[in-house]
């Protein structure tokens, strides 16, 4: 075994454990100990193994060679029924509830308490889960309809049916990458709960702060290896990432110098009722600018009315001294705007299709005639677009779905890209991609701007934001309140803008150009 045993005896561990998938080594002689009241942390890039991992405590796979343990004794779960049945829970980043089912009839589906001649006692079912919120400390109600639950309270949900099932060990996978921080902070409290009941946790994030605030040890895999097992206490940041990626990552945020150019988008007092007002900004060639705030302050739906995709009410959006039509995306493409979308898997990629079809997406009326796409230039064009973006794939034939989130990332990137934009429009262009493909990310766009593509970058990632803008466009409640230049942008200052505590018009508050 690759670690000593250290404390009290692990609820939950694997010991040298491999998975082979064809001449694929997914995990290679991995280790790793969950012990009872503890949160610990599973660190790796994309591809380093986390996800064969999890799938291996929670029986989905079974490891070719090496032992599962639960409470120290060798088991072979064949089934994800087996591990629930022995305590081993797992919430995934998208929960996979009924939609016109109940939170009760979720929980309970399938083993509901009986009454006399086998009725439901719908009763029971509802105290047992007002039992279950209570003891997460949330006010959810068990008759309401799982349709409309936020993403978070899908997660409490999910939670609860864990802990119905008197789940022991709790995994969770990238269970914050949709909340704001406010979401993200009731569930830790409700992960501090748990641990304090007993439970042993594995998380797993791409937020590295997360987990300095969360757990207490962290395992880092990296290409299928276990690297190394240690308490969080005394690593800082750096070395976390260090470990995971085998080498310095001085530049995560690599920004080269550009030749700031002409203005190629010109915004004007673009109004949306009810979402945002008298919203003007310019970006230029060679800059990035960043458009922040905190989560509902209207930085996506600008950027979506700029683009076309949503309607904009009154205002003006001009590319190259030309107008744009309000609501029409071909007219934005025409004028040469791209737009990477925060949300990759439903709005960026058709997932079941090619990754050579989805890079080929935007620009079928150059590789084809008479309703025809030519293969071969199809394939040409990805293949092309797979090297310069680094892409790590098998094969361009193969589904996008089967490739990591930060080489779907690429491939989004690489459709848009393709166009030849003079105006690229990032929407959160790495979240939920890990901190390896993240500086690839990061490296391209400043590459991009040196080259004299304007970029328009909308991010929930402050240090991102301070990294890699030349300005910081800031807004608050649905109105631009902050400009503020690369060399005066500072987390305090864009925190007091996005909160509304700066004046407009004064120092960092500086509106943007009417």
């Amino acid at each position: 075994m690759n670690q000593p045993d250290v404390g009290p005896a692990p609820v939950l561990a694997l010991t040298d454990v491999s998975k082979s998938f064809g001449a694929v080594r997914a995990l290679q002689d991995v280790s790793l100990q969950l012990f009872p009241g503890e949160a610990h942390a599973l660190a790796g890039e994309n591809g380093a193994g986390k996800s064969t991992l999890i799938k291996t405590l929670a029986g989905v796979h079974r490891p070719d060679t090496g032992q599962v343990l639960l409470d120290g004794v060798p088991v072979e779960f064949h089934s994800p029924a087996d591990a629930r049945d022995a305590g081993i829970a797992v919430i995934y980043q998208e929960p996979t509830l009924f939609p016109d089912l109940s939170i009760a009839e979720n929980i309970f589906m399938g083993r509901q308490p009986r009454r006399a001649l086998g009725r439901i006692d719908r009763k029971a079912v509802h105290a047992a889960t007002a039992g279950l919120m209570a003891r997460l400390g949330v006010d959810l109600a068990p008759d309401r309809p799982a349709r409309g639950l936020s993403i978070a309270d899908q997660q409490i949900v999910e939670i609860a049916k864990a802990l119905s099932f008197d789940a022991r060990v709790l995994i969770m996978d990238e269970p914050t990458a949709a909340l704001t921080g406010s979401e993200t902070a009731r569930l830790f409290s409700v992960v501090d709960a748990l641990r304090a009941e007993g439970a042993a946790v594995l998380f797993i994030s791409h937020r590295l702060e997360e987990i300095f605030r969360l757990c207490r040890r962290v395992t880092t895999l990296r290409d299928g290896r276990w690297i190394s097992s240690e308490p969080l206490d005394g690593l800082t940041e750096d070395d976390l990432v260090r470990r995971m990626v085998g080498r310095d990552l001085d530049e995560l945020y690599p920004k080269q110098p550009a030749e700031i150019g002409e203005t190629a988008l010109s915004v004007r007092r673009l109004t949306r009722e009810g979402v945002f007002r008298d919203v003007s900004f310019d970006v230029r060639r060679g800059e990035i600018v960043a458009l922040a705030g905190l989560v509902g302050a209207g930085r996506s739906e600008v950027v979506q009315a700029v683009f076309g995709v949503d309607r904009a009410d009154a205002g003006e959006v001009r590319v190259g001294g030309t107008t744009l039509p309000a609501g029409s995306p071909t007219a934005a493409m025409d004028a040469g705007i791209a737009l990477v979308p925060e949300d990759r898997r439903q709005r960026g990629l058709v997932m079941e299709m090619s990754i050579e079809r989805n890079i080929g997406l935007t620009g079928l009326d150059r590789l084809g005639k008479g309703g025809l796409v030519r293969r071969a230039l199809e394939r040409g064009r990805a293949a092309d677009w797979a090297v310069r973006l680094q892409l790590k794939f098998n094969a361009l034939s193969d589904s996008v779905g089967v490739l990591s989130g930060g080489n779907q990332q690429k491939v989004v990137l690489a459709k848009w890209l393709a166009t030849e934009p003079s105006v690229l429009i990032v929407d959160e262009p790495t979240r939920g991609i890990d901190v390896g493909t993240k500086a690839e990310v990061h490296r391209l766009l400043s590459s991009l701007a040196a080259e004299g593509l304007a970029v328009l970058m909308v991010s929930s990632d402050l240090p991102e934001v301070l990294g890699m803008a030349d300005r910081v466009l800031v807004m608050h409640e649905g109105r631009l309140v902050a400009e503020i230049p690369r060399d005066e942008a500072t987390e305090e200052s864009v925190m007091a803008a996005a909160t509304g505590r700066t004046p407009a018009g004064t120092g960092t508050g500086k509106e943007a150009a009417a």
